[in-house]
């Protein structure tokens, strides 16, 4: 008996176990369900709606798809001739389903939410150095430009003033990662970057570092590049940055629909934006496309950020003039590419398909 009731405990222990795996649908992906898959949905929450086949019978001949569902209340549903307790719980559910909260960039914290996000592009481990590489298009800078020069003294002085960057913490790598960005957005035009911007996107919402935006008009802008830093975690901070990255392609499109024609329909939710992840010395890009997502996390690019820099600067201009071109390569390919979906599908393909 007792060896029965510990089979029992372990098999309940296993269905709630597998039940926490499900990932909850958004507000947006319930929207889009047809009646079928929202009965599904329906289906799936049994134990906690208790739905009878004639509650969802009246979903079926209703014909109620999941946009419909996130408006319905209980006395439609008594109206269509369902119960009142199946109907009180349905009207609840849908408020439930369309109040539900995004999930923060913050909240990721562990690997194991780092391999659950890269599961979703199919790669099955943790590691960032298994996600696609892609060589990032360059810009060639003048060592002489007066951008350049500040951008090297900037540097220097904080490092004189701040000291090296070791076991320096986020706000401090923050600075020199600003000089850099600030230095990269300079060198270009109709371009702004917002520290601290706030992003939302379809699943997943918070403030990012960075922003870098392309401004098309007045009132529109168009996210181009986030950037994360991170004192330490870089496997964790390209993490945040796919889904930081995800958010933005998810407000450019949205921006982009109400712009474009209804005729417009192929590829209409193609997207692309750039990702970077620094330490103030080691720096990530990455690609997410509305189709996939790209790293340079094999290649090797690092800014010295030591005392004894401040006696020889030669290899301080030398790198960061390097990880500068990289960054106004990303940022001019992005801002001068077609805001046409189609076209910017072709030039995300070409990209990649280099190595």
């Amino acid at each position: 008996m007792k060896n029965k009731t510990e089979k029992n405990k372990t098999e309940s222990k296993s269905i709630i176990k597998n039940k926490t795996c499900i990932k909850e649908p958004t507000v947006d992906e319930i929207k889009k369900y047809k009646t079928k898959a929202l009965i599904d949905f329906l289906q799936q929450k049994e134990d906690d709606l208790e739905l009878e086949e004639e509650d969802l019978e009246i979903v079926r001949k209703q014909r109620i798809n999941g946009c419909d569902f996130l408006g319905i209340t209980q006395r439609m549903l008594e109206k269509w001739g369902m119960s009142g307790g199946p109907a009180a719980r349905l009207a609840y559910f849908s408020k439930e389903c369309k109040e539900r909260k995004l999930r923060s960039f913050s909240s990721y914290k562990t690997h194991k939410d780092l391999s659950e996000v890269l599961e979703k592009y199919g790669i099955v481990s943790g590691d960032i150095a298994r996600i696609p590489q892609f060589i990032p298009p360059t810009q060639p800078i003048d060592e002489n430009a007066p951008q350049f020069e500040l951008c090297i003294n900037d540097i220097l002085r904080r490092i004189r003033n701040m000291g090296p960057v070791i076991d320096s913490n986020e706000a401090i790598r923050c600075e020199y990662i600003s000089t850099i960005l600030h230095t990269a957005v300079s060198l270009l035009e109709d371009l702004m970057i917002t520290p601290q911007s706030n992003i939302i996107g379809e699943e997943n919402t918070g403030r990012v570092d960075y922003a870098i935006k392309k401004i098309i008009s007045g009132i529109l802008e168009e996210i181009i590049c986030i950037t994360e830093g991170k004192p330490f975690q870089v496997t964790l901070g390209v993490c945040q940055n796919l889904l930081q990255c995800q958010s933005a392609c998810d407000m450019n499109i949205k921006m982009n629909k109400k712009k474009r024609k209804a005729s417009d329909a192929f590829d209409s939710d193609y997207e692309y934006v750039y990702g970077i992840v620094s330490t103030g010395t080691d720096w990530y890009f990455t690609l997410h496309s509305t189709e996939g997502i790209y790293s340079t996390s094999r290649t090797e690019y690092r800014i010295p950020l030591m005392e004894n820099t401040l006696k020889d600067s030669t290899e301080l201009r030398k790198n960061v003039k390097r990880i500068l071109e990289v960054i106004v390569g990303l940022l001019m390919d992005r801002a001068s590419v077609s805001r046409e979906p189609a076209t910017k599908k072709r030039h995300v393909e070409e990209i990649t398909n280099v190595l």
